[in-house]
């Protein structure tokens, strides 16, 4: 038997059969649920009533499948240090059930099928934002900044704040200030959000050649960003109310949830419990998705 015989049937041996439930993993589906709550939320708030219902199938199914596939395609670019992180090394790729190959065909079929479910059951200027983000997550953040600058998440966070911009557009087809009011939100949310999970996961990262900020600047510095970005979010949540948008319902919602916020940023930077890292992260999803329900909710009353 040759070498490059042997070589095939170990690499046969090596792959595992995919499942449905793999290709459903690379989709990051909790992730992606949580983009489309925002951009229902964008959806309804674009208008006085209700929003077509064909809008609201279509707009949110066309995007989740693009969002899914900047997902698998995020899997795709990393796999090689999802290798290397405890915290991925069960993914599909790194364990052998999906190939690059076919994990790469995957994720442009699911993403032309959202893009042709965008152009013609929804409007094109929202199929286009939706490429955009896609490219801007999958492409230049993924393939980029990701491993370019310790600021990788407040640069590349802009893609990840877009789906209520999305979904505003899909029922208008124009770019609103109410929209892109929404996209600051989820903005300046984002590193505050982020960093906690980069400094409980410091040990990972340092394995890679990801530039995360505890790992180049330490957990001080990250903190101190972190408590920084929270007061900036703060003030930036309360932009509903100052610019007519919403009422006082969503006023003391966002101090309230915005102050508890600036709570976990403050604990996270002067106490010493490990806890406090994921504590905050939790919490801060917690704090993005009361914060549009809240947004929601003040719109119909």
């Amino acid at each position: 038997m040759t070498d490059l015989s042997i070589d095939k049937n170990m690499g046969k041996s090596m792959h595992k059969k995919a499942s449905w439930r793999d290709y459903y993993e690379m989709c990051k589906p909790r992730v992606v649920m949580m983009m489309i709550a925002t951009s229902l939320v964008g959806m309804f708030l674009a208008v006085p009533g209700m929003v077509p219902v064909s809008v609201l199938i279509w707009g949110n199914l066309g995007i989740a499948l693009v969002a899914s596939a900047g997902a698998v395609i995020n899997h795709l670019i990393d796999h090689r240090i999802d290798t290397i992180m405890q915290r991925t090394l069960k993914r599909p790729i790194p364990q052998g059930k999906v190939t690059p190959r076919q994990a790469l065909i995957f994720a442009m079929a699911i993403c032309l099928l959202g893009m042709l479910i965008l152009v013609f059951l929804v409007n094109p200027l929202c199929a286009w934002l939706t490429l955009a983000s896609f490219i801007g997550y999958a492409i230049i953040y993924t393939g980029y900044l990701k491993r370019a600058t310790p600021q990788n998440i407040v640069i590349g966070g802009l893609s990840g704040a877009m789906p209520p911009l999305l979904g505003w557009t899909a029922v208008t087809g124009s770019v609103d200030p109410g929209g892109l009011l929404l996209v600051l939100i989820i903005f300046a949310w984002t590193p505050p959000h982020f960093w906690p999970l980069a400094i409980h996961r410091k040990k990972d990262y340092a394995k890679t050649d990801i530039p995360m900020l505890p790992v180049t600047h330490g957990d001080a510095l990250t903190k101190l960003h972190s408590l920084l970005y929270t007061i900036i979010m703060l003030i930036v949540s309360l932009l509903p109310y100052l610019t007519g948008m919403s009422g006082i319902l969503y006023l003391l919602a966002a101090l309230v949830l915005g102050l508890g916020f600036l709570y976990h940023s403050i604990e996270l930077m002067i106490g010493s419990k490990l806890t406090s890292a994921m504590k905050t992260f939790r919490y801060s999803i917690f704090y993005l998705l009361a914060l549009f329900a809240t947004l929601l909710i003040d719109h119909y009353l």
